[in-house]
């Protein structure tokens, strides 16, 4: 908990709003103008400075379709490292900024975020194999801390998928969430993310319950906080990851909605003055 105190400002639920980029070059639903992307992506660090969110994490969401690590190109993490460095210029040096590749670019990320003085990234399947729709995904913790250590990127955070979403995990089934959490947690994770089973769902709180004081690294919600719903996650957990709220008609691939932004900051107001 040492090392997130000392990127967040609270103990619990900082509020991370979600830059999904537009689809960059080199993918199959790329625009043609690279530019047109890195200000859309600073406009939107922009708003979420202006509502005072305590973070900003970057993600290449609209790359699909997804592949994995050793088929990312070089022009992807070009490409993220400008649009990084263009964000942190303009929020406050003070905001943590956070960025995940998707997907499985583990090592990639833990790169952009040294090159680009970015505070944390967000890995995918740090403990135990799954399979996703890109394909199947190996663990990877001993092979991305070893490669922390060797860039000097220690100060960076990295905050781990348990049993991620958009996977199955029929292999290891017989292993239990808390199960899966103890084991990130015996390999160095700086933080568990507990997600639904996709996109824009809701993690169930019996999942976050079934964490809670059970380890005692830091625990982030990373799919379907919404006003409503804030309250089954704010006592408990250190960190709500949000990206379809914050969106127009509630839809993860839509621009960002500032009448949502303001009504979720609103509500997570009264809850701090309870």
């Amino acid at each position: 908990m040492k090392k997130f105190l000392n990127v967040f400002q609270k103990s619990n639920c900082n509020v991370i709003g979600m830059v999904h980029l537009d689809a960059l070059p080199g993918t199959p639903k790329y625009s043609g103008n690279f530019n047109e992307i890195v200000e859309k992506a600073k406009h939107e660090a922009n708003i979420y400075s202006q509502h005072k969110l305590d973070s900003i994490l970057i993600e290449n969401m609209h790359d699909v379709p997804y592949v994995q690590e050793n088929a990312l190109g070089p022009e992807t993490i070009s490409c993220m490292s400008r649009i990084a460095t263009e964000i942190r210029k303009i929020i406050p040096k003070s905001m943590p900024c956070g960025i995940q590749v998707l997907a499985c670019g583990n090592k990639q990320a833990l790169a952009i975020a040294k090159a680009c003085d970015l505070q944390y990234i967000r890995a995918e399947g740090f403990v135990f194999g799954h399979v996703a729709d890109e394909g199947y995904t190996d663990a990877c913790a001993g092979d991305i801390l070893r490669y922390r250590r060797l860039i000097d990127a220690e100060s960076v955070l990295v905050f781990t998928d348990l049993k991620k979403k958009h996977s199955s995990h029929s292999i290891t089934a017989d292993t239990s969430l808390l199960e899966t959490a103890k084991a990130a947690e015996f390999f160095l994770t700086d933080g568990i993310i507990v997600t639904g089973t996709s996109t824009g769902h809701a993690a169930s709180p019996d999942d976050l319950n079934a964490l809670y004081g059970k380890v005692e690294v830091p625990l982030l919600i990373g799919s379907g906080v919404t006003k409503d719903n804030l309250k089954d996650y704010y006592e408990k957990a250190n960190a709500v990851i949000i990206g379809s709220h914050f969106k127009k008609d509630g839809h993860w691939a839509n621009d960002l909605c500032e009448g949502n932004i303001q009504e979720f900051m609103e509500n997570l107001k009264k809850l701090r003055t309870k």
